[in-house]
């Protein structure tokens, strides 16, 4: 049987209007990766995440998910694809009027066909998962930025996802509060054997938990694969390590 991988992106260009954003880009996420997709600002991080999340259709090429072309699918059938997937957006997009525990049942209450009880115990575990049993009465206002994206992370986690798309994890925390966010990502992977993509510009993160990566390239509008972000430091292309080192190399 073959090792079909988690996501595969072939030939894939996004564009706005005539500009194009990023073009070919060819890669794998296995399972259980870290994988990071990595580069500076306005390089279309962000624009390839809309991409891999049904946000936003690619110009051309193909994104599939266990197989089966996202894009090219019937709509159900992109709803299907789309629920093995949990998704944590750079601002943490929490609902302000809700608490904690509201914001995390609000998947479950769509979703799945559960008791009011079943989801409470549910939001209490997961909540938990990340570090803040206790706080599901919270509301996101109440939170210092750490909070808020746990709390986040813990919703993107609440149908039991298959993959996990972070957009900048560690944007806006502290140096000490991005590590610990970091440590949770390994800590899930590990425990969940769930399959991670992270977007991220911040170097310390990068190197701390990336088993894989790409580098989209904001001069050329491409890729250039790196591997191991850690092995790309030490030996990798040019413009990677001079990225990776902050110019320093």
């Amino acid at each position: 049987m073959t090792n079909i991988p988690d996501i595969e992106v072939r030939d894939l260009s996004m564009a706005y209007g005539d500009f194009v954003v990023q073009r070919d880009l060819n890669f794998t996420v296995g399972k259980g990766d870290i994988f990071v997709i990595m580069g500076g600002n306005g390089c279309g991080k962000t624009t390839l995440m809309r991409a891999l999340t049904g946000l936003q259709q690619p110009a051309s090429g193909a994104v599939f998910y266990g197989g089966e072309d996202f894009w090219n699918v019937a709509p159900e059938d992109q709803t299907r694809l789309k629920r093995r997937l949990g998704i944590m957006f750079q601002g943490g997009a929490l609902w302000s009027s809700l608490t904690l525990a509201e914001n995390v049942a609000l998947p479950l209450a769509e979703y799945a066909e559960l008791s009011p009880a079943r989801i409470a115990e549910i939001v209490s575990f997961k909540l938990a998962l990340v570090g803040l049993a206790g706080f599901e009465d919270f509301y996101p206002s109440e939170l210092s930025g750490g909070m808020k994206k746990r709390a986040s992370l813990a919703r993107a986690m609440a149908l039991d996802p298959e993959i996990l798309i972070i957009d900048e994890p560690s944007s806006g925390l502290d140096p000490l509060t991005a590590r610990r966010l970091d440590d949770l990502i390994l800590e899930l992977r590990d425990s969940l054997g769930a399959t991670i993509v992270v977007i991220s510009h911040d170097l310390a993160s990068i190197l701390a938990i990336g088993s894989d990566s790409i580098y989209l390239d904001a001069d050329t509008h491409t890729m250039i694969p790196t591997g191991n972000p850690r092995q790309a430091l030490a030996s990798g292309d040019p413009k990677v390590r001079h990225f990776l080192t902050r110019g320093t190399a």
